[in-house]
């Protein structure tokens, strides 16, 4: 038999407090008979919240409201400055960071080098120099990581990551220390992960169950289940990039599991420059042969239904097509590159789907937004014909830094949580 929680003053209080922090949050200014109607608490319960949230200084005045007849209500809103939140983004090329108020105001981003050498130390002076380009008033409370990698709960190591682009980060209880040696709470995350978290509240804001697949030099994917991130039991759920897949080098014939094999080698950036060159397309690297594909195959405002009459290279049969003697014309071998690039993303795709049966896939990273919607329709059509999924396909709909926004939102959840005691109750306390 389950024992009920008696409901204490001090836990009525706390409910409701919680209650009025988080309307305030998502409302904006509000008057005390507002927060009265809205949360179903009486005018003098309301009152008394905020008596109490103002001496706690978690709630300010924003003013009076004029124009109105009667008496002139003053509004109040969330003291954004109360707490701070960062999120990092961290690639072998540069550490991106971004700071926000308690409110999700950005105060401040900025770019900085990466580590000058392997070693914690190298590590924890450049993740310090970021920091201090993007500062808030006060020290945050939570700062949020994303790499590209995934610390394994089970060893507090990174894994996933290769030592060539993340040799700094290679340490015993890789969170912990920097924790202790930056002096503030740091939780690291898989950078794909966070592109999801993004999504949320954009593409995937009607669907709780998706899978976001993310293209560009590296594949990877993430799992959002009932809303929530599967990180897996080893932390690598969504390491996909490794998946086996025909036409493509197993793990055995590469000789390392983290080697050349697999999904990543079959639709991989690299890859499909490669393949589109095949086909006579230009282009210096992969993002730039693929929009130059679409743009040859006519199909720069295309639509979904234009996109999807591409069938002249027969789905993956035109993947070894060339540009050599026989060849169809430019456009005609654009179509058909486009048409072979769409089903190796769909070959993946299909295991993916067909175990996590998502109601959506969102299609991220620079190679799909290069794409644009004549390769989502592509890869909607060739998803659809090899796997039983009624899945739809989607383009990311999330703007500038994917990590950074999905980062502050992590930091800024668990700020608001432990700021304001808990996540939003499901009814206050009358």
């Amino acid at each position: 038999m389950t024992e009920l929680v008696r409901g204490t003053p001090g836990l009525v209080r706390a409910v409701n407090d919680r209650a009025a922090l988080h309307l305030l949050l998502r409302q904006g200014p509000l008057t005390r008979p507002e927060i009265s109607r809205l949360t179903g608490l009486s005018k003098p319960t309301a009152s008394q919240v905020l008596a109490r949230l103002e001496g706690a200084g978690l709630v300010v005045g924003n003013g009076l409201r004029t124009g109105l007849p009667g008496r002139v209500p003053e509004t109040y809103r969330v003291n954004a400055a109360a707490a701070y939140a960062t999120a990092v983004d961290v690639t072998p090329d540069r550490i991106a960071v971004r700071t926000a108020d308690l409110a999700g105001a950005v105060l401040g981003e900025a770019e900085a080098p990466v580590p000058a050498g392997p070693g914690r130390e190298a590590l924890v002076g450049a993740l310090r120099a970021a920091l201090a380009l993007a500062p808030a008033p006060r020290p945050p409370r939570r700062v949020v990581v994303g790499v590209q990698g995934a610390v394994d709960p089970t060893t507090g190591r990174l894994a996933y990551a290769s030592e060539e682009d993340m040799a700094a980060w290679l340490f015993p209880d890789v969170e912990r220390t920097l924790a202790e040696a930056l002096g503030l709470p740091v939780r690291i995350e898989n950078d794909v992960n966070l592109a999801a978290v993004a999504e949320r509240a954009h593409a995937a804001a009607d669907c709780p169950d998706f899978v976001l697949l993310w293209a560009d030099e590296g594949l990877g994917a993430a799992l959002v289940i009932g809303g929530r991130l599967h990180r897996g039991h080893f932390g690598g759920a969504g390491e996909v990039g490794y998946l086996p897949l025909p036409g493509a080098p197993t793990a055995r014939e590469a000789g390392h599991p983290y080697g050349r094999h697999g999904y990543q080698e079959l639709a991989g950036g690299e890859a499909i420059r490669d393949l589109l060159h095949a086909h006579g397309v230009p282009g210096a690297d992969f993002a730039e042969t693929v929009t130059e594909a679409v743009r040859r195959a006519g199909a720069g405002s295309g639509t979904g239904a234009e996109a999807g009459t591409w069938a002249g290279a027969g789905g993956m049969a035109g993947a070894g097509a060339g540009a050599g003697s026989g060849a169809p014309e430019r456009g005609e071998a654009a179509r058909a590159g486009l048409v072979a690039v769409a089903g190796r993303l769909a070959s993946g795709l299909a295991s993916i789907v067909t175990v996590v049966d998502p109601g959506l896939v969102v299609l991220a990273g620079r190679l799909c937004a290069a794409g644009g919607e004549p390769l989502r329709a592509l890869v909607e059509r060739e998803l659809h014909a090899l796997a039983h999924s009624r899945a739809r396909i989607r383009l990311s709909a999330v703007t500038g830094n994917p990590v950074l926004a999905g980062g502050l939102d992590l930091a800024l959840t668990a700020v608001r949580d432990e700021v304001f005691g808990g996540p939003p109750p499901v009814t206050p306390c009358p």
